[in-house]
């Protein structure tokens, strides 16, 4: 349907033409699980525009326009942004207008701080790509902090993201991404939303956990837990881009850098794609 459109079609820079596909695609998709689903979509912004931070305010208007030609309205979506400072940046100009963000690749405490300040609606957090790095990496204060008190550090980032918002009163909600095992689940059991694979729910459809073990069905996050919990005043300054560049350390710059080089691989490989199919032969 998206190789179908006259409007793209007629632009003569290849470029640009592909780009425009490209979009009516993810909306075209986009809109038909917005019409499926009871909650929100999340719809992804071209990486390349990363550390643009005008780049990303312009494509979400771009999509925003091309969702409401096909009639979905604003409240639905969620437009997924790096987590860089020029997507925190972004991500609060957007939000300032009332359109909903979700910052992806959130590796340490800053980003996700950063975040919840700018009034980002969705804060998604790798748990398990953060425990893979600690596995093979040293030298990460944050990381190392967590390992010294016997605390997976994926584990350790999320819960304290989420206290972070619940305490202080931030209109976002914390999303863990990468769990690994029912493990991880039980652990983040309150999260405000989690993505768990298959095998995971598989798990746990078919285990039976007794009250006294160790991984139990009880709530571990909870905005009651989240007013008791304790911040350092470094964790509780007015985040801007000098702190936190010189808060993120090695995990989170080499996670965040890791994360952006895939979706942009994955953006240019759609684009291959589209390049090599069209013109379709009913065009």
């Amino acid at each position: 349907m998206a190789l179908a459109d006259s409007g793209c079609a007629a632009l003569d820079n290849r470029e640009m033409r592909l780009s425009c596909f490209v979009n009516k695609a993810l909306v075209n998709v986009g809109g038909d699980l917005a019409k499926m689903v009871p909650g929100r979509v999340s719809t992804e912004v071209d990486a390349r525009l990363a550390y643009d931070t005008h780049g990303i305010i312009r494509k979400v208007h771009e999509l925003l326009k091309l969702f409401n030609e096909v009639n979905v309205p604003p409240e639905k979506l969620l437009f997924k942004i790096p987590s860089t400072w020029q997507g925190i940046e972004a991500s609060r100009l957007l939000e300032s207008e009332g359109i909903q963000t979700h910052l992806t690749f959130v590796y340490s405490f800053a980003q996700a701080a950063a975040a919840a300040q700018a009034g980002t609606s969705v804060i998604q957090i790798f748990v398990g790509r953060l425990r893979d790095w600690a596995r093979n990496h040293s030298g990460d204060p944050e990381v190392d902090a967590a390992i010294r008190r016997g605390e997976d550090p994926g584990l350790a980032l999320a819960t304290k993201a989420y206290n972070y918002i619940h305490k202080y009163g931030h209109k976002s909600k914390l999303m863990a991404a990468a769990v690994r095992n029912k493990q991880d689940l039980f652990s983040l059991l309150g999260v405000d939303y989690i993505i768990a694979p298959l095998k995971v729910l598989q798990s746990l459809k078919e285990s039976v956990t007794a009250p006294d073990e160790k991984y139990s069905f009880v709530r571990r996050l909870s905005p009651q837990t989240a007013a008791t919990y304790q911040f350092s005043e470094q964790d509780l300054i007015k985040w801007d881009q000098l702190s936190l560049a010189s808060a993120m350390g090695p995990a989170s710059v080499e996670l965040l850098a890791a994360g952006i080089d895939g979706y942009v691989d994955q953006a240019k490989r759609v684009e291959e794609l589209f390049g090599k199919i069209w013109p379709p032969p009913n065009v």
